[in-house]
This record gives C-alpha cells, structure tokens and sequence, in this order.
C-alpha cells in the first residue's frame, strides 16, 4: 500500500517562491509517472508537472514553464516541486500522485492509482 504526504503549501505575494514536497511511504517509480496536480474551484484536477524518473523525463503545463521544476528524490521516496515567480493564478490545492504502474499520459488524472491530501497555496496580488 502507497500513502502519499505532501507538505510545504501555504501563503505567498506575487513573485514569491515556495517548495511543495511529496513523502511517499514506498518507492512508486518503475516506468510510470508521479505528478502533481492542481485543484481548483471548478474541482478539477489539472496536470502541473509530472516525471518519469526512470527515463529521466520532465512535462510541465504551458501556464507554469520557466517558474516551476518538479524532481524526484528516490532515495528518500520524495517527490518535489518548486515554484518560482509565483502568479495568482497558481493558487489552488496542490495534489501528488503517482501512476503506481499505469500506463497513459502524465497529465491524464484517471491514470494514476495513488493520490495524497493535498497542500494548499495561495498566491495574492
């Protein structure tokens, strides 16, 4: 069983910068994604960043290139985002996620088996 505990939201002005980190209880890699997704008002769950650590690969949403770099710490079964230049509009609960073994594309929610509770942050103008 995968739990998934991610921590470092919180409240920050335009142009700060915050770390969300992602603690899973065990090692979700092998050749599927972990990601982070962002809920927001409308409820849904939007791809922001996702990685595949075996391939070494990154995928970022447009909306969030250039300010955010999602990574992965196997070793300590971490994942992280950080996000820089902050914008209002990035405000909403930041979900991980991992795919756990399936198979599709990062950005897909209905493709990940594991999610965790959530961080929020708020970003004010």
């Amino acid at each position: 069983q995968v739990q998934l505990q991610e921590s470092g939201g919180g409240s920050v002005q335009a142009g700060g910068s915050l770390k969300l980190s992602c603690k899973a209880s065990t090692y979700t890699g092998g050749n599927s994604a972990m990601g982070w997704f962002r809920q927001g008002p409308d409820e849904e769950r939007e791809g922001v960043a996702g990685i595949y650590s075996n391939f070494g690969l990154t995928y970022y949403a447009d909306s969030v290139k250039g300010r955010f770099t999602v990574s992965r710490d196997i070793r300590k079964n971490t994942l992280y985002l950080q996000m820089n230049n902050l914008k209002p509009e990035d405000s909403g609960m930041y979900i991980c996620a991992a795919q756990g073994g399936n198979s599709g594309n990062w950005y897909n929610p209905r493709s990940y088996k594991y999610w965790g509770q959530g961080t929020q942050v708020t970003v004010s103008s």
